[in-house]
């Protein structure tokens, strides 16, 4: 498995996420303060995603149609890489049609620019190259119908702004069978990586999602990273889940015998409680399931696995061990999503990292027909 570059020439087709059919499902009728994943039941239905085969990117037209603007492009098979960068070294680099963040590279005090972005590369079971981590969109819409919809392949519709300054990367995702429409605009500053997105509810009757702007933010190891600014935010410790573009360490990669993991399984998701991973495993409910953050400068070496609530806009992600530190900021979310995997995995290896998500999974937000939703994450490098 690779992490630090996403054209290994021992693959000859990229293919931006595994065979799962969706990208996250989350019941709607969960309870957001009991979280009492035992009493899920497998009559629940089964989510349905919009299957849009991946059509072959015409690299020549992009390149023709938004030229001048500091943004790049490149086929890798029938996928197409965009790649951002401005005049004071800062890049990124986005996949299509995935609409996948693979790489953040911000400018440091030291001189050089540093990759601020987990993503790893394997290989599938038909020789693909599979790609994990970074950035990414987990979003479930369901209507009055009760049939999920997620959104999977991503239209590039516009580009604006320049090297100098920043740039705008604009994509778009529409479901016109249930009319809703999800915008995701991604912004590159000189020191801020931005994915913005708005949904546009056209039907005439109530729309309800989920979701979360998934993070996958590269460390030393967990056990040289803190959480600078949580104290006093309440908290649901919660099963890790994975995304269409989500890593999950090998040892929780195992069968659940439980209902809900069944459950999750036939979904194409895996679920895990917190604390999976040990020998003695202990019940759901034997665990805490709601607390209050007391810790102001958090170590995160332990496996952990939280939803906060009531936390504060921005809290700073500080690394040690390769002396920098990232801003996390949100617009529109009220939820923090926060995943450790724990310092029980080599060091600069394949799980060092801290994933964390702009999420709204405890309280489904609520469109009426004709309105619109926005919201925001920001990963401000303070360290240039």
């Amino acid at each position: 498995m690779a992490y630090s570059s996403l054209f290994s020439p021992n693959f000859t087709h990229f293919s931006s996420a595994r065979p799962i059919s969706h990208h996250l499902y989350y019941h709607p009728y969960l309870s957001s303060t009991s979280l009492q994943y035992n009493n899920i039941r497998k009559e629940l239905s089964l989510p349905y995603v919009a299957s849009v085969p991946y059509q072959p990117i015409n690299v020549d037209y992009l390149e023709g149609e938004f030229s001048g603007h500091g943004v790049t492009f490149e086929g890798i098979g029938d996928n197409c890489v965009a790649k951002m960068g401005l005049d004071n070294g800062s890049t990124a680099t986005l996949m299509l049609p995935s609409g996948l963040i693979t790489s953040y590279k911000a400018p440091m005090w030291h001189g050089s620019t540093v990759e601020l972005l987990h993503t790893s590369v394997s290989e599938g079971d038909d020789g693909e190259a599979v790609i994990q981590g970074g950035v990414s969109l987990a979003l479930n819409y369901e209507d009055d119908n009760e049939v999920p919809w997620s959104p999977s392949t991503w239209v590039l519709r516009d580009i604006r702004g320049n090297s100098k300054d920043s740039i705008k990367v604009e994509l778009i995702s529409s479901d016109t069978d249930n009319m809703v429409e999800t915008r995701h605009i991604v912004t590159l500053g000189e020191d801020i990586l931005t994915s913005e997105i708005s949904v546009t509810n056209s039907n005439s009757s109530p729309l309800q999602w989920t979701g979360s702007i998934i993070s996958h933010l590269t460390v030393s190891s967990p056990e040289a990273t803190y959480a600078l600014g949580l104290e006093g935010s309440n908290f649901h410790n919660v099963p890790p889940f994975l995304s269409n573009f989500g890593i999950i360490p090998s040892d929780l990669d195992e069968e659940n015998d439980s209902e809900i993991g069944q459950l999750w399984k036939q979904m194409g998701l895996k679920g895990f409680f917190s604390g999976l991973g040990q020998k003695n495993k202990k019940n759901a409910s034997e665990e805490e399931m709601e607390g209050e953050e007391d810790d102001g400068y958090k170590q995160l070496n332990e496996q952990m696995c939280r939803i906060y609530t009531c936390a504060p806009r921005f809290f700073t992600l500080i690394d040690r061990g390769r002396r920098n530190s990232v801003v996390v900021g949100r617009d529109g979310f009220d939820e923090v999503y926060m995943y450790s995997p724990g310092s029980s995995h080599e060091i600069y290896g394949e799980y060092s990292f801290i994933c964390v998500g702009q999420s709204t999974m405890l309280k489904p937000i609520m469109l009426g027909p004709g309105e619109v939703w926005r919201g925001s994450q920001h990963l401000h490098n303070p360290n240039m």
